[in-house]
């Protein structure tokens, strides 16, 4: 049998951030860490559905120490200000689980192509922010969820906001293989800053939660919704079984900076394993250049990590 949550080791006295824990993933990352002794803080855009995940963990797990902090990434605004409130001088762990797929078009808040600037620069805004907490932490995670669907599509320098053609999978999987540049690329310039914070990311195969429905019913397309509803119910492993290779990656012993872990049957379910990537997510300079243009338009510098 493989590695479960019940290999979660021992969370006591650690503090984590799961974004997007309100329901799915996030969810079930944020209850077990909470479990096993740490402290989470559920960093949610709607304050109604997160103040009852806190709930329901806390009627969950006896004695969970669990609160709730409202951070919309599709906002940077928003992500200053809970940068700026975060109240603890530590962060064991952050988890960069929240996102969206396949929307029709749209944009953030600042403008930016609502999947890129949700799933992408959302997040790398959020960790750029809370680094002076993470390099403050000795042994320090930053888990990023990404997807196998990255191995669609590349991301293109010159048309990141889909300005040329947009098609709702094409740029979710840009999005994924950017949320794996930015890990190959934090991950490069914290060894070189000799920190012993790792930054790894992790995917959960095809697991069924609300993602899958999300752009159908936005946009009325319900027999696409009744698609994916089906879909998830045959062919989908629960939120519980695909948390799991993001909770190995926040908490197994030994996760090298960099990895990717996935489901070991056909990356698609089953207990962790070390998942395969597209080439392209370890290309040096498309990751530094992703890097740089990231830092341009959310206007977040890692200061502490320039050469």
């Amino acid at each position: 049998m493989g590695w479960t949550e019940q290999d979660v080791p021992d969370q006591g006295g650690r503090t984590a951030v799961v974004t997007g824990a309100n329901s799915g993933l996030g969810y079930v990352v944020a209850r077990e860490l909470a479990r096993r002794g740490a402290r989470v803080l559920l960093a949610c855009r709607s304050e109604a559905r997160g103040g009852e995940a806190v709930a329901r963990i806390a009627a969950e797990v006896a004695g969970a120490d669990v609160e709730l902090a409202r951070l919309d990434l599709g906002d940077l605004r928003s992500v200053r200000e809970f940068a700026h409130a975060y109240p603890y001088d530590r962060l064991d762990l952050l988890v960069n689980n929240a996102g969206v797929m396949a929307l029709p078009h749209g944009t953030t808040v600042d403008g930016f192509e609502t999947q890129f600037g949700v799933n992408h620069l959302g997040h790398f805004a959020l960790t750029g922010l809370l680094l002076p907490a993470l390099l403050a932490t000795p042994g320090a995670r930053v888990v990023t969820v990404s997807s196998l669907m990255h191995a669609m599509a590349n991301i293109d320098p010159g048309d990141l906001d889909g300005a040329r053609g947009y098609r709702r999978w094409t740029a979710y999987a840009r999005s994924k293989t950017a949320n794996l540049l930015f890990t190959h690329e934090l991950s490069r310039r914290l060894a070189a800053a000799g920190s012993d914070v790792v930054a790894a990311a992790a995917h959960p195969g095809y697991a069924s939660t609300n993602l899958q429905t999300a752009g159908p019913r936005a946009e009325g397309r319900r027999g696409a919704e009744r698609l994916m509803v089906v879909a998830n119910r045959v062919f989908a492993q629960s939120a519980e079984a695909g948390a799991l290779p993001t909770l190995y990656a926040a908490t197994a012993p030994g996760v090298r900076p960099d990895s990717f872990t996935g489901p070991s049957f056909a990356m698609w379910r089953g207990a962790p394993a070390p998942s395969w990537r597209a080439p392209w997510t370890r290309d040096d300079r498309a990751a530094d250049r992703l890097w740089a243009v990231s830092q341009d338009l959310t206007g977040v510098r890692y200061d502490a990590l320039e050469a």
